[in-house]
């Protein structure tokens, strides 16, 4: 422990929710940088001429890139640490999105959303081994429940958001807004960020807190372990539960976070903002239920005496099945009633995320977080290309979103299975021999 660089104090200190909410802020720029070429969808395929399949391919352009570097991001980031793959990844991001407001034809907003997903491949992976390192274990669902959140409320403010930019200024003054608010956040984590061993902010009695409440250890994997620790985690059970699990989530996720406005757009014949406004309710309310039932609520129950494992499984299960509402939307033809089916769906989602992102850091072998995170969000995200890929071509090939939506619920029913069955205690992997 560094006690020269720590000042002492009696009083356990609040720095690491400081720091949560910075992770958090930086989600919430992320996705504001997502939905954008959703919202501004209507306005790109007028003027390039894209039908349903075309713009379905474009959607899952980010995830191309964003799901291929999953793995390696996540060796990488247990190699060289938080802070550098931190600050590269948000300036990389911030890039992305200039080079989409100048864009000159479709072949480079295809190319501006690849450096996208570069830049942004790394976030929940470093969000997850930071709130690692900052949180005792009986906090680490609250702690993500913050940053995982903001996703969903990046999406409920900035689709409205975004639809008034797009309709007042055009939609390549959205990218202009996002790139600078993207900066901004580039900015912030190089001059706040730090592990808590080398934060001069952090008092004794917090950092004491921290490290007794069971917070994972820091330090980097070395080189020549890299490729071991990885192949030793490819062989365990408890990591395929849960990127099993999360698969199916992010699936589901992403069908509704690409094709929302779409959907209401085609189905009910609405216009952008209107859409977008009809968007804003289940994404407000997720983020609600994931911040108080995926976050605050675990940690509550834990606190109170209840089995770490059970109250986990048993929130993540629910939520799950809640996912399935997703079916109702097919069974009515008004649009209020299928927003409230949707959102029944997406907040069942929503509460399931924070606990699966905590469940890296719960079950990595020491120094493996990332990697762990990393193989987890890999396979989430080649459900990022394929959900709304998929979805374009059932809609182009039907006229109508309801094989999409029954799709996404045969997914999340194997979802259920990898993390009831497969996943199985939510407990240590026992260090490599």
């Amino acid at each position: 422990m560094q006690r020269s660089i720590i000042a002492p104090a009696e009083r356990v200190t609040n720095l690491r929710w400081g720091i949560a909410v910075l992770l958090g802020i930086g989600v919430l720029i992320n996705y504001f940088d997502r939905v954008n070429l959703t919202v501004a969808g209507p306005a790109l395929r007028s003027e390039f001429g894209i039908n349903d399949a075309g713009f379905g391919i474009l959607l899952g352009a980010y995830g191309y890139t964003y799901a291929l570097l999953q793995i390696p991001i996540g060796v990488i980031l247990d190699r060289f640490g938080v802070v550098m793959v931190g600050r590269i990844s948000a300036l990389l991001w911030s890039i992305a999105s200039a080079l989409t407001a100048v864009s000159s034809g479709l072949g480079m907003i295809f190319a501006t959303r690849l450096l996208l997903g570069i830049g942004e491949a790394p976030t929940f992976p470093i969000n997850s081994k930071a709130t690692g390192y900052w949180f005792p274990t009986k906090e680490r669902g609250l702690a993500t429940a913050i940053f995982d959140s903001a996703a969903k409320l990046a999406t409920g403010i900035g689709v409205p958001f975004v639809a008034l930019i797009l309709t007042l200024y055009g939609w390549r003054m959205t990218f202009v807004v996002t790139a600078i608010l993207s900066f901004g956040f580039f900015v912030a984590f190089w001059i706040f960020y730090r592990n808590p061993s080398d934060d001069k902010r952090l008092t004794y009695a917090e950092r004491k807190y921290i490290t007794e409440g069971g917070a994972q250890p820091e330090g980097q994997t070395a080189a020549a372990n890299v490729g071991a620790a990885l192949g030793y985690l490819l062989r365990q059970r408890k990591l395929w539960g849960l990127t099993i699990g999360f698969a199916a989530y992010d699936y589901a996720f992403y069908l509704i976070l690409t094709w929302l406005p779409s959907y209401l757009v085609q189905t009910y014949h609405m216009t952008v903002l209107r859409s977008g406004t009809y968007a804003t309710v289940p994404w407000i309310v997720a983020a609600i239920a994931d911040l108080i039932v995926g976050g605050w609520l675990v940690d509550h129950l834990i606190a109170r005496g209840m089995d770490a494992n059970r109250v986990r499984k048993a929130i993540i299960t629910i939520g799950m099945l809640l996912g399935l509402a997703i079916i109702g939307a097919v069974t009515t033809t008004n649009p209020n009633v299928a927003i409230v089916w949707i959102t029944i769906s997406l907040t069942g989602l929503a509460v399931t995320a924070p606990i699966a992102w905590s469940i890296p850091s719960l079950i990595a072998p020491r120094g493996s977080v990332g990697s762990v995170g990393g193989v987890m969000n890999f396979f989430g995200n080649v459900m990022v290309v394929l959900a709304p890929g998929i979805t374009g071509f059932i809609v182009a090939g039907t006229g109508s979103f309801t094989n999409a939506f029954i799709a996404a619920a045969a997914v999340l029913i194997v979802g259920i299975v990898g993390y009831t069955v497969i996943l199985g205690r939510i407990e240590p992997i026992p260090d490599p021999t």
